[in-house]
């Protein structure tokens, strides 16, 4: 057994900076240094430097995008220690944890947008969850690519799109069938690529959605509720209309 190993990880994730950072990415999403930074209460560039053990050591990753690098746990099972070491220290009863409110403070933003040619916000991310859960699309260990599967025509039926086949003959070219792209708002990933575009292009033409002027928010209209939650379930559905 690797004891230094294991000595290193757990002084780590003792530092009391290093262990509020790591509860702030427990709920799956991604932050900045600044953002965790904040959570921690210690200023970005004294972040930074316990961000950066924290990689090297594979306990999280750092994803890239536009100019900001923001960093999610690195698997599964370090969420699953973090768990365990969570039981361990039972918080006090009246114990009360700090939020860390991060995107836009618009709730018509926060709740569905577009991102480029595909959907943000709630409902982008609670899309790629269904698709995800159904097998249709997987996306790589890192989140950084994914692919169509041969579940998608089943999964896609509900929604009142063709089958799979017919579905990916759209999408040959240089553009990726299906991407993951980290949500704004929700800092968990929303689906990107043909196949986002193609949901997206079919809830605006179905009139489910419905672009506003001046904003990338979307407006859900009552079809688009009854038939999204229809597909997407009713408790996936909640988590998109509840903020």
């Amino acid at each position: 057994m690797q004891t230094n190993r294991i000595a290193h990880v757990a002084a780590l994730v003792g530092e009391p900076a290093r262990t509020a950072m790591l509860m702030a990415l427990m709920d799956g999403r991604a932050l900045t240094a600044r953002e965790l930074a904040d959570v921690a209460g210690i200023t970005p560039a004294t972040a930074s430097r316990h961000l950066g053990l924290l990689v090297e050591a594979q306990l999280l990753h750092v994803a890239h995008q536009g100019r900001h690098r923001y960093h999610r746990l690195a698997s599964p099972e370090v969420a699953r220690v973090l768990e365990g070491l969570m039981q361990l220290a039972a918080p006090p009863r009246d114990a009360v944890p700090r939020r860390l409110a991060v995107g836009p403070r618009d709730a018509a933003l926060r709740m569905a947008r577009t991102c480029y040619d595909h959907l943000a916000g709630r409902l982008g991310v609670a899309i790629a969850g269904h698709l995800l859960a159904s097998g249709a699309v997987v996306f790589d260990g890192d989140d950084t690519a994914g692919h169509v599967t041969d579940r998608a025509g089943d999964a896609l039926r509900g929604l009142g799109l063709g089958a799979g086949g017919a579905l990916l003959a759209g999408g040959q070219g240089r553009r990726p069938h299906c991407r993951p792209c980290l949500d704004w708002s929700e800092r968990r990933m929303h689906l990107a690529g043909h196949l986002g575009a193609l949901i997206c292009r079919h809830c605006l033409e179905r009139g489910w959605l419905l672009r506003g002027t001046g904003t990338r928010a979307l407006t859900i209209t009552p079809p688009g509720a009854l038939a999204l939650r229809d597909w997407l379930g009713t408790a996936r559905w909640r988590d998109v209309v509840d903020d």
